[in-house]
């Protein structure tokens, strides 16, 4: 049977068509909004990069608590995961993450996750708390948009969601005690490794991924 007589064979896009993609035209015809999507995928991820960063910084200021650095540890490489597992899907969408770094940091979706003043466990714990509570906003509102029209960034969004929500529960269990000295649990398990990342890392294919 000729190409053409398949029921997928083609479409709105011509053949050999390299200004279009399919991957967009089809989240068009169920509703959805590819380039908005693309866009708010661009502040979302440029949110889990700062973070990355400022965690790095956070984590190191928790010095004498390695529980809470073990912990920051896995939330701060499991948002470079969520950062990596979604860069592609912009060029997917055909688009491009900002050339300049302080463009890219200035779209970020959620505050600045700052050093406060007072650099006291209480104090860090609750920047932590606060930049997890909007990356899982962020992320809810991606899997909103994507719901029903666009697969593939809603299954990578919602996996990032599950990971966030995880790190909320983490925190949370942290400053109840450290704070207040309540009991709150999390029900943390550690991972195998630290940012293993377990729903949103991309498959390993070398050592160098």
């Amino acid at each position: 049977m000729a190409s053409e007589e398949k029921q997928h064979g083609s479409g709105s896009v011509e053949p050999g068509d390299t200004s279009q993609r399919v991957g967009m035209e089809t989240i068009r015809e169920r509703g959805g909004d590819p380039e908005e999507i693309r866009e708010k995928l661009i502040d979302a991820i440029g949110a889990e990069f700062t973070t990355y960063y400022y965690y790095t910084n956070l984590r190191t200021h928790l010095a004498g608590n390695e529980d809470y650095k073990e912990i920051t540890e896995d939330a701060r490489l499991e948002d470079r995961a969520h950062f990596e597992l979604v860069m592609p899907r912009v060029y997917e969408l055909d688009g491009m993450i900002p050339n300049d770094i302080r463009d890219f940091a200035d779209r970020a979706s959620c505050p600045d996750a700052d050093l406060p003043e007072d650099p006291s466990p209480e104090n860090i714990l609750e920047v932590l708390l606060e930049a997890e509570r909007c990356a899982i906003r962020t992320w809810s509102e991606v899997c909103d948009m994507t719901r029903g029209c666009d697969p593939r960034t809603y299954d990578m969004a919602q996996r990032i969601l599950q990971e966030e929500i995880d790190h909320e529960a983490w925190f949370i269990e942290l400053l109840s005690m450290e704070r207040d000295g309540e009991v709150n649990p999390a029900g943390h398990f550690v991972r195998g490794e630290p940012g293993d990342a377990p729903l949103s890392t991309n498959n390993r294919f070398n050592d160098s991924a």
